[in-house]
């Protein structure tokens, strides 16, 4: 993809949304479910749409909601269900829908007190701590956050969280879409729904304060005194985003020095500079997205950014913007050497796309791997059993247990990932990008990117369905191939695609399931030039394939 010639350059009146239509075409146009862009699908995260395309509308989270709350009968989930939004223009009415449609059916909602927003991280906490505080009831709590995370304003997403904090699981997300689809196919006439004026005056509404919980239950899982001792100047760019009040409390709550550079609340995040495509994207582990903080970097030892819904980070030193693959292999290290009450038994969790800087740093410190396919929800089961200490995603997106090795929460949390960061800094004295170079410096330099390529709807699903013996190369980018594979090696579930390796070098290939192409993603440890011979072989031999 080119980059765009405006990319990290402040948006223009011409680039923002018109929220009244994308309102209104949320009520009033009516989506098809037997055209399969505008049918409920539930991806990894959740499912996402836009109004405007008739992918996101009343229809759709009415009839979500309702296969939710008869999920949970079947189920016997009887706890309330935490629900959160964030700062999308679309989430608001999504929020009254779910709200209009779960008290007609009788479920006990939780949700932010005036309906404020709140962040993807401080839901699955809130549902772990009801959890555990009524273990044994037989009353188990549930989520909702509607979030379509970093994607563009016009974007909306509805995520179901599990009793157990964190994603649901395909077996929960296919049976809830399969029949919100039925519901949607006959006109959502079994779907029961009251006025939002009804609901939020129901006895099935609760609005409580979420952040004082959150906040006061962090030194738990980061040495906040150690960051404040160290008096670092701290810079957060919320990019608008639901937990954009949360820093100026955490800073106020552990006497931090935490500068907001930006807390306006905008649905149309007129403040955002654009993305290498050109897009308003509130991805924080993009430069372009975060030129805005990244203005400032000199400013401060330290400066985060984060993504809506707050799940995701972005760590920004006086050197820049990290790569999200280097400060996942900086904070995998830290914690294990920093953690001493963890176990040494405690593995550590990675999606097989990301970086394998971060398995040599993980055999050099004697632990074990988990790598699993794509998607948070592999995790969950993990950190909720307490045998991975540390999952994280090449997305930016990471969690860990709290500093006694106990669960602290099974989604990703992007203001833990920020604040150990700080922690780092404080207790090491070098920053994250600093202590990178070092690792470079011990392991080598890894050379990464991903990129996108056109493919057929029928090669997407050849591609899906491949199995290792399929590719009869013996090498590729001028190396043998040590290993293929169609299955992760931490739980050995279908990683929905392919994944090939060499001595120094690997790639993985995994269609898309939004768009008309395939991801190929590739890491070299030799040079730049071998990443691309990397790409254009991985290409070459996946089009074989699938042709």
């Amino acid at each position: 993809m080119a980059l765009h010639d405006r990319a990290g350059q402040p948006a223009n009146p011409t680039d923002l949304i018109n929220v009244a239509k994308l309102i209104s075409d949320y009520y009033t146009l009516q989506p098809d479910v037997n055209i399969a862009g505008e049918a409920v699908s539930f991806g990894t995260s959740g499912h996402r749409g836009c109004a405007h395309l008739k992918s996101f509308n009343e229809m759709h989270i009415a009839a979500i909601a309702q296969a939710l709350a008869e999920y949970r009968i079947e189920q016997n989930i009887t706890g309330p269900c935490f629900v959160g939004m964030d700062t999308h223009a679309l989430s608001e009415p999504a929020l009254s829908t779910t709200l209009a449609v779960l008290c007609a059916n009788q479920v006990h909602v939780v949700i932010q007190a005036d309906r404020d927003y709140t962040p993807t991280p401080v839901i699955s906490h809130a549902i772990l701590q009801y959890n555990a505080k009524h273990k044994g009831s037989g009353q188990q709590a549930d989520g909702v956050v509607i979030t379509p995370s970093h994607n563009p304003p016009q974007d909306g997403g509805f995520k179901y969280n599990a009793t157990h904090g964190g994603p649901a699981d395909t077996a929960a997300t296919s049976a809830i879409q399969i029949r919100a689809n039925a519901l949607l196919a006959d006109g959502n006439k079994d779907v029961k729904q009251l006025s939002i004026e009804a609901a939020m005056c129901s006895e099935y509404v609760d609005e409580i304060d979420f952040a004082p919980a959150y906040i006061k239950d962090l030194s738990n899982v980061i040495d906040l005194s150690a960051i404040a001792q160290a008096n670092l100047v701290l810079g957060a760019d919320p990019l608008g985003g639901a937990g954009t009040r949360y820093w100026a409390m955490i800073a106020q709550h552990y006497g931090l020095h935490i500068d907001v550079v930006n807390a306006t609340i905008d649905q149309r995040f007129s403040f955002m500079t654009l993305d290498k495509d050109g897009q308003i994207r509130m991805d924080c582990s993009s430069p372009y997205a975060m030129a805005g903080l990244l203005a400032h970097k000199d400013k401060y030892a330290l400066a985060f950014g984060n993504d809506a819904d707050f799940d995701r980070h972005g760590i920004v030193t006086p050197q820049g913007l990290m790569n999200p693959n280097h400060y996942l292999a900086v904070a995998i290290d830290y914690v294990i050497k920093h953690r001493p009450q963890w176990a040494e038994s405690l593995k550590i969790g990675k999606t097989l796309v990301s970086s394998s800087m971060i398995d040599r740093v993980v055999a050099h410190n004697q632990r074990e791997l988990a790598e699993m396919p794509v998607g948070f929800k592999w995790f969950v089961q993990g950190l909720q059993e307490q045998s991975i200490g540390f999952a994280g995603e090449e997305s930016a997106g990471g969690i860990f247990l709290r500093r006694d090795g106990t669960t602290w929460a099974t989604d990703k949390d992007g203001f833990i990932l920020c604040l150990l960061a700080a922690e780092m800094t404080a207790v090491t004295g070098k920053n994250p990008a600093q202590r990178y170079t070092e690792l470079t410096q011990q392991f080598g330099t890894p050379y990464y990117r991903r990129i996108d390529v056109a493919a057929t709807l029928a090669q997407k699903q050849a591609l899906l369905s491949m199995t290792t013996d399929a590719v009869t190369a013996a090498s590729i980018a001028g190396e043998p191939i040590t290993n293929k594979q169609t299955h992760a090696p931490g739980n050995n579930a279908a990683i929905g695609g392919l994944k090939v390796s060499t001595d120094n070098g690997w790639f993985a290939a995994r269609p898309s399931g939004t768009e008309n192409v395939y991801k190929i993603y590739a890491e070299s440890f030799i040079s730049e030039a071998h990443l691309e011979q990397l790409l254009a072989d991985a290409q070459t031999l996946v089009n074989q394939v699938i042709a």
